[in-house]
């Protein structure tokens, strides 16, 4: 018997949790006897502006185009085996759709967490007002609803674990046959950073490193998705903007991953998945040594692991003075991902997490009645 599942996800297929931790375990999914339908509650159109200043009519216009098509999301979660949720369904506001496909239509709800949504924080674009509307005890309540949580990273696992709900830990991987090294490295090489607005203050306090180093080696500087241009006086730096359909061109385009990242609860609860990126196309990552990234790359062999900007200038001189330093740690970073980053290994953990899911249906609907929205 073939099982019927809805996944729902706030961000469209832009979004790399949508991405990488829904859409492309699909085909596998459908192999094993599971089909998944995706919905997404903001389009791509809206998404492409929302962390953009400015654009409030499009903006405000999307968000309520979204809410007056979120009646279809329980028509579809009606006849589903099992709801997989992705972080949440809606980016703000209360767990109002999640508590009828678990209270009303008594469906299992498989939560998928790969960041620690449960951190309150303040957003880079929009500040302190928008938190409230984040709502951030959400996420708290989605752990009690559910029947089965799938964890990023231990950190969330372990929060998971602590009240009392059963977890997997599946992290946020990519396709190794897709992502693969480039066929001979740049010259001069390219270092670079792929992230987006949120993530953009972690490479700024790395910019004074990078300029040093650029007085004394020829380097390129690629930076793809930050909040604003980057500009060096010592460095050759290329800005562009985020493109799905030019991402895997972007990492193979590098030389040296840089994944700088600040020792809070919120980079704790990071999965990671830049530094698996960077290891997919066979370049070593300098990486902060924080959180999950701290289990991924293995220091001194696929990357290095760093803690101060001492460190940062130490082992990206390092890097940068020796070309077959850098081909070592390329090829043990390949071999790594394709080793312990399989697509069908982690989608049969899936597999097994859905499921799980469908056969404790029962638990979901007793957490939700002794649950509230508050």
């Amino acid at each position: 018997m073939r099982l019927r599942v809805l996944a729902l996800a706030p961000y469209p297929i832009e979004a790399a949790a949508t991405r990488y931790r829904v859409a492309q375990y699909e085909a596998e999914l459908a192999a094993c006897g599971i089909d998944v339908e995706l919905q997404t509650f903001l389009s791509g159109d809206v998404f492409a502006i929302l962390y953009e200043r400015g654009h409030w009519k499009k903006k405000v216009a999307g968000l309520l185009i979204a809410l007056l098509r979120s009646p279809r999301i329980l028509v579809r979660a009606a006849s589903a085996d099992v709801v997989w949720i992705q972080r949440e369904i809606a980016p703000l506001g209360p767990p109002l759709l999640e508590w009828l496909i678990v209270r009303g239509l008594r469906k299992p709800m498989l939560l998928d967490l790969d960041d620690a949504t449960f951190v309150p924080y303040v957003s880079p674009t929009y500040g302190r007002w928008v938190g409230p509307l984040k709502w951030f005890g959400k996420t708290d309540r989605l752990i009690a609803w559910a029947s089965v949580v799938i964890a990023g990273n231990r950190h969330i696992a372990d929060y998971v674990r602590a009240r009392g709900k059963s977890v997997v830990l599946l992290p946020t991987i990519v396709d190794t046959d897709r992502f693969t090294p480039k066929a001979k490295p740049s010259d001069p090489p390219v270092l670079g950073w792929i992230g987006s607005h949120s993530t953009f203050r972690y490479l700024k306090a790395i910019l004074p490193v990078l300029e040093e180093l650029g007085r004394w080696f020829t380097f390129r500087l690629l930076v793809v998705g930050g909040a604003e241009p980057v500009r060096l006086r010592t460095v050759e730096v290329e800005n562009r903007r985020w493109a799905l359909a030019r991402e895997i061109e972007d990492f193979r385009s590098l030389d040296i991953g840089l994944y700088p990242l600040i020792e809070d609860e919120w980079a704790v609860g990071k999965s990671g998945l830049k530094a698996i990126q960077y290891m997919a196309v066979g370049i070593p990552t300098v990486a902060s040594a924080v959180g999950a990234v701290a289990e991924i790359i293995e220091d001194g062999i696929t990357g290095f692991l760093v803690r101060s900007p001492e460190e940062w200038y130490d082992r990206l001189r390092a890097l940068l003075e020796d070309p077959q330093l850098r081909q070592r740690m390329g090829r043990a970073a390949r071999e790594a991902a394709v080793q312990r980053y399989r697509v069908a290994a982690h989608a049969d953990v899936l597999q097994r997490a859905i499921r799980q899911c469908g056969q404790r249906g029962g638990s979901s609907e007793e957490a939700a009645r002794q649950g509230s929205l508050s």
